[in-house]
C-alpha cells in the first residue's frame, strides 16, 4: 500500500512540475494557474532525488517528431492528466457532515459539510487545474482525443472470434489500399515542401513532346 501511494505521489509531483514548466518559458501558462500549481506542489512533496531520477512520467522524446505526431501524443498526455487528477481528487478526504447543535435549524438545501482547510484548498486547486486541462482539450485537441479513443477500441477486438477474423479479411483490401494511399500522399507532400524550400518547382518534361 505504501509503495502504491509512493508511486502515485511521484506521478502527481512530476505531473505538476511538468505543467509548471511554462513558468520558465513564460509563454502559455497564466499566472493564476502557475500559482495554483505552486500551491499544489507544496502539498504533494517528494524528495529531489525522486524528482530528478531521470524517469519522466511523460517522455520528452515523443515531442521531437512531426507536428501531427506531437499533437496526437499531447492529446494522450492531456487525457492521462485528466484521469490522474480525477484519481487525486478521489484520494482526498471526503468532506464530513457538520455536527448539528440543539439550536440549529434544518438547512433546506441539504446537510452541511466541513473539510479541513488544507484538504479543501487542495481540492479546489486540483479542480482549477482540471478545468484548465479540459478547456485546452476542448478547444485544441478534440480531433486528437477522438483518434485516441478509436485506437483504444482496437485493443478490444475479439481476436479469437471466427466471425471477426472473417470480416477482417474481407475488409483488408480497402484497408491495405487506404494505408498505401495515405503513405503515398505523405511522401508527395514532403517532396513538394522540399521543392518549395529549394525554390525548384516541378514542371513537365517538354523535350519529349518536341520530339514527337
Amino acid at each position: 500500500m505504501m509503495m502504491r501511494m509512493g508511486t502515485v505521489m511521484r506521478k502527481v509531483v512530476c505531473l505538476l512540475a511538468w505543467l509548471s514548466v511554462g513558468q520558465v518559458s513564460g509563454s502559455y501558462i497564466p499566472q493564476d494557474m502557475n500559482r495554483t500549481l505552486q500551491d499544489l506542489l507544496q502539498h504533494y512533496k517528494i524528495s529531489k532525488s525522486d524528482i530528478y531520477d531521470g524517469k519522466r512520467v511523460f517522455p520528452k522524446e515523443e515531442l521531437k517528431g512531426k507536428m501531427e505526431s506531437q499533437m496526437l501524443f499531447m492529446g494522450g498526455v492531456l487525457e492521462a492528466y485528466e484521469k490522474l487528477i480525477g484519481h487525486m481528487l478521489k484520494e482526498l478526504p471526503t468532506p464530513s457532515p457538520l455536527p448539528a447543535t440543539s439550536g440549529d435549524k434544518a438547512d433546506p438545501s441539504g446537510p452541511s459539510t466541513a473539510e479541513p482547510s488544507a484538504a479543501g484548498d487542495t481540492r479546489s486547486n486540483l479542480i482549477k487545474v482540471l478545468q484548465k486541462i479540459r478547456e485546452l482539450k476542448k478547444h485544441s485537441y478534440q480531433e486528437q482525443v477522438k483518434i485516441l479513443h478509436e485506437l483504444q477500441k482496437l485493443k478490444h477486438i475479439e481476436m479469437d472470434n471466427i466471425k471477426v477474423q472473417g470480416k477482417a479479411l474481407w475488409e483488408l483490401p480497402w484497408i491495405y489500399e487506404k494505408a498505401n494511399s495515405l503513405a503515398d500522399n505523405v511522401m508527395r507532400r514532403r517532396r513538394r515542401r522540399r521543392q518549395t524550400r529549394t525554390g525548384v518547382a516541378w514542371q513537365p518534361d517538354r523535350r519529349a513532346k518536341g520530339k514527337q
